[in-house]
């Protein structure tokens, strides 16, 4: 089911985290640095490793967009780095200069979400690079923190156990105050949405000191509220879940555990999937990341060719060893969001509510002034969730794929 293709061991110290886009992968350590690698071949980039923090860094994160890398660290201070150079393009300081322990991206790469010892969350604009808000969560540690694939809602879980929804404004939405008992140590969102009528449903995973696995199922409406609902309590082995990632397609559910394992020496402390589903990378506190190749009964058999995306054709392309043509089919491939009605400047901020296209700060600046109707109908919102077109462009091929 997995090979296991490459170990990574140029890190000094534990491995806290790892990030997996079409191109990168990320990893950070306990040695105080952030390493890069080319995911193709899993090569360190030239201007790899990142040594802007002064202690040692708990999370890192590549952005949707591919232009951003996020660190976060025991020095109180978010790092966005260049994806393409490695230069710093900002430092944050988290609120109260407490040691940032998680941080996350928004699925539009709009936002940025960190979460600190103190209890606290902050939420950053990313092109801005300022402070948008932030709010204290609870009197224990934030050690996780997730986007919904909407993007407008987010969880947060800490070491008292309990798991938070909220939304932008940072508003609680919903609260499970006893989610896991001795506390939470992870939370990820399912990357796919399900649309039952005007009630949007996604998938939660959270692991924590209690040896189990959780999944829930979030559904949000307009006229409903939200709801949060255990569905699956997986317990596989006695020991605490450090980890947990969906794959892209929502398919698979991986974790990482508080035990050594066959190919790890400690403790499994990250994973990530790629965006293909075919590569999974695991961290542990062995200093190691292994780079894992899924099977092809779980991968590329799982879709017909024509449903393909192009980061499916650019994985391929890299696993037949064709590297050198996955920047000349990028160049010339015309997908979805090239036959939609928007254009290049505006599409990863466009959105849909009703139907039609709107540029996200116009459409939250109608909401915002009390305006509760379609800007182009005038007919009433059933809903004030704001979808990216690629969300529900990927929605819709799903539906398709079942006719």
């Amino acid at each position: 089911m997995a090979v296991l293709l490459r170990s990574l061991q140029q890190h000094g110290g534990d491995v806290n985290c790892c990030s997996l886009s079409t191109e990168l992968l990320a990893t950070c350590s306990g040695d105080k640095t952030v390493r890069v690698y080319s995911s193709s071949d899993f090569s360190e980039l030239p201007f790899s490793p990142l040594t802007g923090h002064g202690y040692g860094v708990h999370c890192c994160c590549l952005s949707a967009c591919g232009t951003y890398l996020a660190s976060c660290s025991t020095d109180a201070l978010i790092i966005l780095w260049s994806t393409t150079t490695g230069a710093v393009m900002a430092k944050l300081e988290h609120p109260g200069r407490s040691p940032v322990r998680v941080c996350c991206f928004s699925p539009d790469s709009a936002l940025l979400l960190s979460g600190a010892s103190d209890g606290t969350v902050a939420l950053w604009g990313v092109r801005e690079k300022t402070l948008s808000r932030s709010s204290v969560v609870c009197e224990g540690t934030v050690v996780a923190c997730t986007f919904s694939p909407c993007g407008q809602m987010f969880v947060t879980g800490t070491t008292l156990g309990d798991l938070r929804l909220w939304n932008l404004t940072m508003n609680q939405m919903r609260a499970e105050k006893d989610a896991h008992d001795l506390g939470v140590n992870c939370c990820h969102f399912s990357p796919q949405t399900n649309i039952d009528g005007q009630t949007m449903k996604f998938q939660l995973a959270s692991g924590g000191q209690d040896s189990q696995l959780k999944i829930w199922i979030i559904s949000h409406c307009a006229t409903a509220g939200c709801s949060m609902k255990l569905v699956h309590t997986l317990t596989a082995q006695l020991l605490p879940v450090l980890c947990c990632a969906f794959s892209f397609d929502g398919q698979m559910l991986v974790s990482g555990v508080f035990s050594p394992s066959l190919f790890h020496c400690r403790y499994v402390t990250a994973c990530a999937f790629s965006p293909s589903g075919l590569i999974l990378a695991t961290g542990s506190m062995d200093k190691r990341v292994n780079i894992w190749r899924i099977g092809d009964s779980l991968g590329h058999s799982r879709k017909m060719v024509t449903d393909w995306t192009e980061e499916d054709v650019s994985a391929w392309l890299q696993e037949e060893g064709l590297d050198v043509l996955v920047n000349t089919f990028k160049a010339n491939n015309i997908d979805g969001p090239e036959l939609i009605t928007l254009t290049k400047d505006t599409l990863s901020t466009d959105l849909n509510i009703d139907g039609y296209s709107y540029e996200r700060e116009a459409i939250k600046s109608w909401i915002n002034t009390s305006n509760h109707s379609s800007p182009m109908t005038n007919l009433p919102l059933h809903s004030t969730i704001l979808t990216p077109n690629r969300t529900l462009k990927m929605a819709i091929d799903r539906w398709k794929a079942t006719l």
